[in-house]
């Protein structure tokens, strides 16, 4: 069976770069290493991979093969079979790591402080409360360092003793003979959790945990100007810490109810204001309510529905203190369903008066247009 092209293999071209060669074998490596990859012939492609990049990883090598291809390769005194130790992986005890916890082949202390996680609360705030903010106290449960033991899980008077098994390491080394060489695995201690300590005695309290679940009450403070979807955070909210670290953080998510009359969007307020024709027609000063009280607007006679003004300053304060949005008001002129004969007799004669003149006037090429089709022009 002919051997595939090795640049193929890694899927790169011949005017690959070492960096790019070496992401690509170790993109590849990882998916198809036999303890990791499911696929029935992924020692095969594994060895592949392998043999392709120990040519063109390095620059001799490279150069025969580009030169005389696999014949030049295999002439050139078997750069394309493995060696039996680990030693012959070629750096590929960092993509074990990158598998198994090790670090860039450095073991992660399990006994090194580590932060705990972050907690998350969703609030819901009324309409005004988001815009005007407020000061509330929330209460959360969250994990806590028991007090009985300082965390440490152990009885008080007793201390959490070394893992025999992996030495304090937390990680136990397991060897496997594979066809391609002998592979040692880094895995997490079943024995101590990864933690490299036992606890023996454990705590009444909470059981060797070293944590206890608790509510506590936290305060909070909402910015004016909050909206839906923002998040604040309070740092050191979160859950405990390990071995000493820092706690995490509490993300405290908004959601802000709607309100039968405004409208936000970011900055600003949106509403509608219904008025009469004879207000719309003959002009009127509105009372208007906006979140920070009722103000005066002056709608000028002609004022057609639709036509939006504009209450400088009354919309919601900028949540980082930019100032305010404004107000938008929006006419709709309201025709009356159910009107009196007088009503009716006053509205015919208005018509008889008005005729088109005051239509035509406001939408005079309108008009124009429509007479012009009906005349066929």
């Amino acid at each position: 069976m002919s051997k595939r092209d090795y640049y193929d293999v890694l899927g790169v071209d011949k005017g690959a770069t070492k960096d790019e060669i070496k992401k690509s074998y170790r993109k590849l490596a990882r998916k198809y290493h036999p303890d990791v990859s499911e696929e029935p012939d992924a020692a095969d492609k594994f060895k592949e991979v392998k043999e392709a990049y120990e040519v063109l990883s390095d620059q001799q090598k490279r150069a025969q093969y580009d030169q005389f291809g696999h014949a030049g390769a295999q002439g050139q005194g078997g750069f394309g079979g493995f060696g039996g130790g680990a030693e012959d992986f070629g750096g590929f005890g960092d993509i074990f790591d990158m598998f198994f916890g090790g670090g860039g082949g450095r073991r992660r202390d399990p006994n090194a402080p580590r932060k705990g996680a972050d907690l998350q609360y969703t609030m819901t705030l009324g309409f005004e409360e988001a815009i005007f903010g407020k000061e509330t106290d929330i209460e959360i449960p969250k994990e806590e360092e028991c007090e009985t033991c300082d965390g440490s899980g152990a009885k008080p008077g007793t201390t959490p003793e070394t893992c025999p098994h992996c030495q304090g390491s937390g990680q136990l080394n397991e060897e496997q003979n594979t066809p391609f060489g002998r592979v040692v695995n880094r895995r997490v201690c079943h024995y101590c959790q990864g933690s490299g300590q036992i606890v023996k005695d454990k705590c009444n309290t909470c059981g060797g945990s070293g944590k206890v679940t608790k509510r506590k009450k936290i305060h909070v403070s909402i910015p004016a100007g909050i909206d839906e979807g923002m998040q604040i955070r309070i740092a050191g909210q979160g859950e405990a810490g390990a071995n000493g670290g820092p706690a995490g953080d509490l993300f405290v998510v908004v959601r802000v109810q709607s309100h039968e009359f405004f409208e936000r969007d970011g900055d600003h307020i949106f509403c509608e204001m219904p008025v009469t024709f004879a207000q719309a027609a003959l002009g009127d000063e509105l009372e208007v309510p906006t979140v920070h009280g009722k103000v005066k607007l002056k709608v000028p006679a002609g004022t057609q529905t639709g036509k939006t003004f504009r209450l400088k300053g009354k919309g919601t304060p900028n949540v980082r203190g930019h100032g305010h949005g404004d107000q938008h008001v929006k006419i709709r002129v309201v025709t009356p369903q159910k009107l009196t004969e007088r009503q009716k007799e006053l509205l015919r004669e208005f018509n008889d008066i008005s005729g088109n003149e005051a239509t035509e006037e406001q939408h005079g090429n309108f008009f124009q247009k429509m007479k012009r089709a009906f005349k066929g022009e």
